[in-house]
């Protein structure tokens, strides 16, 4: 089975300085058919005016994912952390206990495009940490990365959940493809660009939620980039 959430329905705030999306329920915006997915729990698309940001705030119990797809965010946060994302980069900060951070724009001319994303952890109150690897997935097209895994295989990022979550940049035809265990449900977001799946169409900004399903096949109607999560 799989279910579409299409871009249009998602919720919407333009505050001047934050142009955002929700795919599921945030802040001001409420769709009970939308609170989340699995442990799926946020996916917002940000698009941030140059030099503004988040002031420091907190976060407590929540596995947090950052992926730009264009410009550059800096980060700052309460356990020593400074640095500065770009496209290819996969920052995962783990707010545990609770942790204060800020993220702005990194630049004063451009704006910054980013996908931030909210996992539900497995277990409450560990201590809150942060990684951030950079995968490079734009030099290597047409194939599904994984940059993000409970046991951080294969370089990905470890998150507190049992996800995996796969990038990928795709040029028009391009064809991949991704098998599901038995029990094990999906989340696609079409981060940029259009494609096929399973027959499918999905556009910008759209996403989907598969379960009792097997075989994922997904193919590039025009160049695109999509995040794939695996989750129990």
């Amino acid at each position: 089975m799989i279910k579409i959430r299409q871009s249009q329905k998602r919720g919407h705030a333009n505050h001047s300085w934050l142009d955002t999306y929700h795919t599921f329920s945030f802040a001001n915006y409420y769709d009970p058919d939308y609170m989340g997915f699995r442990a799926l729990r946020v996916i917002n698309e940000d698009r941030i005016a140059p030099s503004a940001g988040f002031n420091t705030h907190g976060h407590k119990d929540m596995e947090i994912i950052t992926y730009i797809l264009e410009g550059a965010l800096e980060h700052k946060d309460s356990i020593g952390n400074g640095s500065i994302i770009y496209p290819g980069d996969v920052q995962r900060m783990s707010a545990g206990t609770g942790i204060l951070h800020s993220e702005f724009n990194h630049s004063q001319t451009e704006s910054v495009h980013l996908l931030q994303i909210w996992l539900l952890p497995e277990t409450n109150g560990i201590s809150p940490s942060y990684e951030q690897h950079n995968f490079a997935i734009a030099k290597n097209p047409g194939k599904l990365h994984l940059v993000a895994a409970r046991d951080g295989r294969e370089g990905a990022v470890t998150v507190h959940q049992d996800v995996d979550l796969y990038g990928g940049v795709l040029k028009k035809c391009d064809r991949t493809s991704h098998i599901l265990q038995p029990q094990r449900h999906a989340w696609i977001q079409v981060a940029r660009g259009e494609i096929n799946l399973n027959g499918l169409s999905l556009n910008q900004g759209d996403g989907a939620a598969i379960s009792d399903e097997t075989d994922i096949v997904i193919e590039a109607t025009t160049d695109a980039e999509i995040l794939l999560f695996d989750l129990a």
